[in-house]
């Protein structure tokens, strides 16, 4: 579908042919149409699927046709972090250079004059503010916003804010809206908890779930089996001049390395720098001050190592990544696509090594399945001892008695799911 079949205003599609955008993506062709007729939505898409054109366009046509106070702010956009507010702000520049509505950027990290900038922006004219909660809140308590303008509420990556703990500030913030109003949700992956808060916040919503996309071709899979306590030793020899994965023979840098858990991360980091790596930890604990810094040197390749949890999966935007390592096996595909494809950016090639413990088997099972394929194996070195029993994670899943024998002596060959 092309974006001139849609019923978008003029304005928007005047912007649209400026910035050579012409065919609509899934994501945007099932949740425009919706949208533009005021129903409330919870779209299910992952990063890259041209999620924030999905609900800016209508944004925008809707403030044109609808009747509103044009003194007042009219549309909140929450966003988990500066990263994402500042995409969605110049993305909010782009789309709507032909309507007259403003907008604010409201995040930490920055000088004064900034928070200057944001309070005016609050108090006096933007039509839309796009913020993080944990800046909106602040703002919230020293000062006197007027949320009674609000026709618009839209979440993007509503389960990230949910992880990174941001469930009480949305829910502070709703408080203050309308109840007469547009709620909009986007989230890459549809957990309980983002089920419950839909249900608190939302009327009736459509769902529209775009399916999960497979990993490019660009991206060569790789897993090792192995016992949980040799997982560290793998990293470090991963990462070695000796790695299996190099050709030049020079280190790998410039490595993200996820787990699932923020102690680990923090475990981690400090392991790894013991051995003679710069690796950083990155997770909700630290400040948004110390993100962007950390972020900057990784950026510039003063990091070898990022340590991250999955808050960083859908966040970081760094085109030359080489490898992308996962100490922790994702619980689901989705965590997984996402994950590994922060490589291979920018039409580059990249490398993904997830790390298989033997109480991991099944989860790594069904990713396998959802790809339609069984990943190439890295033998383990012999200096970090002996390897688990071979890889059964079929017999492993079935559990109950007997299980252990089924690991031993069955072999359930892979076939691709008709």
């Amino acid at each position: 579908m092309y974006f001139d079949e849609l019923d978008l205003s003029d304005e928007v599609l005047d912007a649209l042919w400026d910035m050579h955008f012409d065919e609509c993506t899934p994501v945007q062709e099932k949740t425009i149409p919706v949208l533009l007729e005021g129903r409330d939505v919870i779209s299910c898409a992952q990063t890259g699927t041209g999620k924030t054109a999905a609900y800016i366009l209508p944004l925008l046509t809707n403030l044109q046709r609808d009747g509103h106070d044009e003194n007042k702010l009219n549309a909140v956009i929450m966003a988990p972090t500066r990263e994402l507010a500042q995409q969605i702000d110049q993305q909010m520049e782009g789309f709507g250079f032909y309507v007259p509505f403003s907008s604010v950027p409201i995040y930490g990290g920055n000088d004064g004059g900034a928070w200057g900038n944001q309070v005016t922006g609050l108090q006096k004219g933007a039509d839309i503010a796009i913020a993080t909660p944990g800046r909106l809140i602040s703002l919230m308590n020293i000062y006197d916003v007027d949320f009674s303008g609000i026709r618009y509420f839209i979440l993007d990556e509503a389960d990230r804010m949910l992880d990174m703990g941001f469930y009480d500030d949305i829910m502070s913030i709703v408080k203050r809206l309308p109840q007469d109003r547009q709620t909009i949700m986007f989230s890459a992956t549809m957990p309980q908890n983002i089920r419950q808060m839909a249900k608190a916040i939302m009327r009736d919503p459509v769902e529209i779930r775009i399916a999960v996309s497979r990993p490019p071709e660009t991206i060569r899979q790789m897993a090792v089996d192995l016992y949980e306590g040799q997982k560290t030793a793998m990293v470090t020899h991963l990462l070695s001049s000796d790695s299996p994965l190099l050709t030049d023979g020079k280190r790998l840098r410039k490595v993200i390395l996820f787990a699932g858990r923020k102690q680990r991360v923090k475990d981690l980091a400090r392991a790894l720098h013991a051995k003679g790596l710069d690796a950083r930890p990155m997770h909700s604990d630290l400040t948004q001050k110390e993100r962007d810094e950390v972020m900057l040197d990784f950026r510039n390749g003063k990091v070898d190592v990022l340590v991250a949890t999955d808050i960083v999966a859908r966040g970081i935007d760094v085109d030359d990544i080489p490898l992308v390592i996962n100490y922790d096996v994702p619980r689901d595909a989705e965590d997984y696509v996402h994950r590994i494809g922060r490589t291979a950016r920018a039409e580059n090639l990249g490398v993904a090594v997830t790390l298989v413990s033997t109480d991991e088997q099944r989860y790594f099972y069904k990713i396998e399945q959802f790809l339609h394929k069984q990943i190439e194996r890295l033998p383990l070195p012999e200096a970090l001892g002996e390897a688990p029993e071979p890889y059964q994670p079929a017999a492993q899943s079935r559990g109950g008695k007997g299980a252990k024998h089924r690991r031993r002596y069955s072999r359930r060959r892979f076939t691709k799911p008709r």
